[in-house]
This record gives structure tokens, C-alpha cells and sequence, in this order.
């Protein structure tokens, strides 16, 4: 704990900084702003580090008892503050690792990378830590795929609380996630989510109670000519049946259609949902090269030559 001085009309005035570490977890916890009023620190300079102690201890315990009043569904997937709290089915005394079929997967991938070099694996090697554990990464998995690349944790939690992709609270098994960039928002993709957040009962980034659905929202995802459009993580069968497949040309009651197939276990037809189009051709097909394209005229170089 750091104290920082400083003197506004003869008061003095003190503030403080802090890091929490909990356990072994180096995720950072902030602190609000101090509850002490600024006149009370001011007192006696033998006692002020003891209070700083006293007050720093139980503004910590304020912080660690609200945050776990607060229900584990409503904080965001990937957007959640970078902090960790020991919970139950999250803490790293839980043992984890890779599964005999993803241990060879796990050499596949680092043999893509020098030897000197395996920390460069540290996005793939957590996409398939999250693809096994359901679509989410506990802090245990992240700890195993530390110590597969042999790096510091840290390092490890540094990558997985900085890509939205991935999920550190647990998700559905089929985890919708509807674009919120300009395009699809123009073309009504908060209508789309309105309507499935109202179809499951449930909120942004809540699991639906019997597992199967979260929602959330994903940045641009590439294809704003077939906008609006989700994208469904689909992690019913784990890594070995992992699918990530976009549905594109939504409309509300296609969506809910859509979510509705996956209750069923039947898999929507991926891309376009506009019966009128194929692919990102226009509705009602193509109006331009309708048939084959000329060559360019000097791709004989010969003939170019004798001209």
C-alpha cells in the first residue's frame, strides 16, 4: 500500500493505492475510490499506517462480499472486469488438464512454433482448453496451458482477460452471440437479440437454466453485405464436434427458428437464411458477369510481343 500526500489549503490530505493478489491468481482488483474522509488521516503520523491497514482490510472484505452477493450469470463473458475470485468450480486447487485426444493436438499445434519460442502457442492452445471445458476457461486451465508453453501464469492471464473470445464464466452449450457493429445494428440486430433474450427468458450474457443457451454480442464479423447476423458457438460435443458457424440475413422470428433447431439437436443450415439469395449474390441473382469473363487482352505475352 502506497500513500500519496498532497496539500489543498493547508489540509493535508492522503490517499491510497492498492493491488490485491488473490492466492496464487494474479488478476488485479481495483479499488473504488477510499471511503475515508481526506481530514481523517491527518492526525497522528504513528497510527496513520496502522489505520491505512485497518481501513485498506475492510474496504477488501466490502469489496470480496459484493461481488459475491452479486449472481455469477449477470457479470459478462468475456467483457467482465479482469479480476478473479476464488469460487467453487473456478479456483485453481481444481485439477485440470488436456484430455488424451487434445494432448495431441496440443504437440500438433506447438509444433508449429520453434522450440525457444512455445509461448507463441498461447491463443491456440487456450481456444482448445475452452473448447474442451464447455466454452469457458477456469483459472485451472489457464494454469495448465502455462505450464505447457512454460511461462509465468501471469502470461497466460494476460491473453485470456484481453480477447473478448474468450470466456472466463461459464457459458451454454450453445452459445449465440449476435453482432452489435454499425451495419448489423442498422439493419436490426437489436431487434434479433431483443427477440431471443425474450424467447429463452433470460438476460445478455445469462445461461438459461436448463444449460443449453447463453447470449452476448460479438463485434464485426466480417460480413456486413448479409447483415444483420449471429454467429453460434456450438460446444455440445466439446472439441471433437466444436463448430462456430454464422447465420447471416436474420430476421426475429428466424432467429427464434433457429435457437429452436438447436433445442431439437438439429443444425441449422449455416450462411444466408434469405431463401432469395446465394451467398452474398444479390436477392433475386446476379444482374452482372452473367457469363465468362474475357481474358485480359495482354495476357498473351507472345501476341503482345509481335504487336
Amino acid at each position: 500500500m502506497a500513500l500519496l500526500r498532497t496539500r489543498e489549503q493547508g489540509t493535508c490530505v492522503a490517499r491510497k493505492t492498492f493491488l490485491v493478489r488473490l492466492r496464487i491468481s494474479p488478476f488485479y482488483l481495483a479499488a473504488p475510490k477510499s471511503p475515508f474522509s481526506p481530514t481523517s488521516v491527518c492526525s497522528d503520523n504513528r497510527r496513520r499506517p496502522k489505520m491505512f491497514a485497518r481501513l485498506s482490510a475492510q474496504r477488501l472484505n466490502e469489496i470480496r462480499t459484493a461481488f459475491r452477493r452479486t449472481p455469477q450469470a449477470s457479470r459478462s463473458f468475456s467483457t467482465a472486469l479482469n479480476y478473479h475470485i476464488d469460487s467453487p468450480d473456478n479456483n485453481p486447487d481444481l485439477p485440470w488438464e488436456f484430455n488424451d485426444t487434445n494432448k495431441e493436438k496440443v504437440k500438433e499445434i506447438l509444433s508449429f512454433y520453434p522450440s525457444n519460442y512455445k509461448q507463441s502457442a498461447v491463443i491456440p492452445l487456450l481456444d482448445l482448453a475452452q473448447q474442451q471445458n464447455g466454452g469457458w476457461l477456469p483459472v485451472s486451465a489457464m494454469n495448465a496451458v502455462a505450464k505447457v508453453i512454460e511461462v509465468a501464469p501471469i502470461r497466460v492471464f494476460e491473453v485470456a482477460t484481453f480477447y473478448t473470445m474468450f470466456n472466463r464464466t461459464k457459458v451454454g452449450k450453445y452459445h449465440l452471440l449476435v453482432c452489435g457493429t454499425t451495419p448489423c445494428m442498422i439493419r436490426g440486430s437489436r431487434g434479433i437479440e431483443e427477440a431471443i433474450l425474450k424467447h429463452l427468458g433470460v438476460k445478455r450474457n445469462e445461461v438459461t437454466k436448463d444449460g443449453l443457451f447463453s447470449v452476448g454480442e460479438m463485434e464485426c464479423m466480417g460480413c456486413c453485405v448479409n447483415a444483420p447476423m449471429m454467429t453460434v458457438a456450438d460446444y455440445s460435443n466439446g472439441s471433437e464436434g466444436y463448430k462456430y458457424n454464422y447465420y447471416e440475413d436474420l430476421t426475429p422470428k428466424r432467429a427464434v427458428e433457429i435457437v429452436e433447431a438447436f433445442r431439437k439437436g438439429e443444425k441449422p443450415q449455416r450462411g444466408t437464411q434469405n431463401p432469395g439469395r446465394i451467398n452474398c449474390g444479390p436477392e433475386g441473382g446476379n444482374t452482372t458477369l452473367l457469363g465468362e469473363p474475357k481474358a485480359p487482352p495482354c495476357r498473351d505475352l507472345d501476341a503482345c510481343s509481335a504487336e
